[in-house]
């Protein structure tokens, strides 16, 4: 059962998206092998927990997750079942998204790296991050950096780097993450 977007069909059921592009599918992929080396580059600097760059299916999004190894305060995180355990440890993330329906309700047109951390620490959404097109989502509760602004930059993959480790190094500073142990 797909999750994660609005009226999901069961894939077994569903007649509806059977629509195939080749073009569009090739270069979804070139998007993700891209990405996924820079994820894996800013990944190699961290000391702490942190996920191996990996692609969620129910929102068809490319990740790579950091823990600060502290759980999340009671009454802290978020109020589901699902997600209470999957952020029970206190998390930065960063992905990218091709963009599509999200489980918000709505649609979201075009490919975004985003950020986020559970739990959001007071001054995360006000930050001033790199580069400077991106910004926070109050639908989302995440900071987005558009594709096509990293794919415009000079050097996309600095670009990337930039708001990764901006959006980390905000997050973790108004966190209290323990850097110092954190980091190399």
């Amino acid at each position: 059962m797909p999750v994660e977007i609005p009226s999901p069909i069961r894939f077994t059921d569903d007649r509806q998206h059977a629509a195939y592009d080749r073009e569009q599918v090739r270069r979804c992929w070139e998007i993700l092998v891209h990405a996924d080396a820079v994820f894996k580059e800013f990944r190699g600097g961290f000391l702490g927990k942190c996920s191996p760059v990996h692609f969620f299916w129910g929102a068809f999004d490319l990740a790579v997750t950091r823990f600060s190894g502290r759980p999340v305060p009671a009454g802290d995180g978020p109020k589901d079942a699902v997600n209470r355990e999957a952020y029970s440890h206190e998390v930065i993330s960063h992905g990218f998204w091709p963009g599509g329906a999200w489980a918000g309700g709505g649609v979201f047109e075009a490919p975004v790296f985003y950020s986020y951390i559970v739990p959001e620490p007071p001054g995360f959404r006000e930050a001033k991050v790199r580069p400077a097109q991106a910004h926070f989502s109050e639908p989302l509760g995440e900071f987005l950096l558009p594709y096509d602004d990293v794919r415009a930059a000079p050097s996309p993959r600095q670009a990337l780097l930039d708001f990764m480790t901006s959006t980390y190094e905000v997050g973790a500073t108004l966190g209290k993450w323990d850097r110092e142990a954190l980091e190399r």
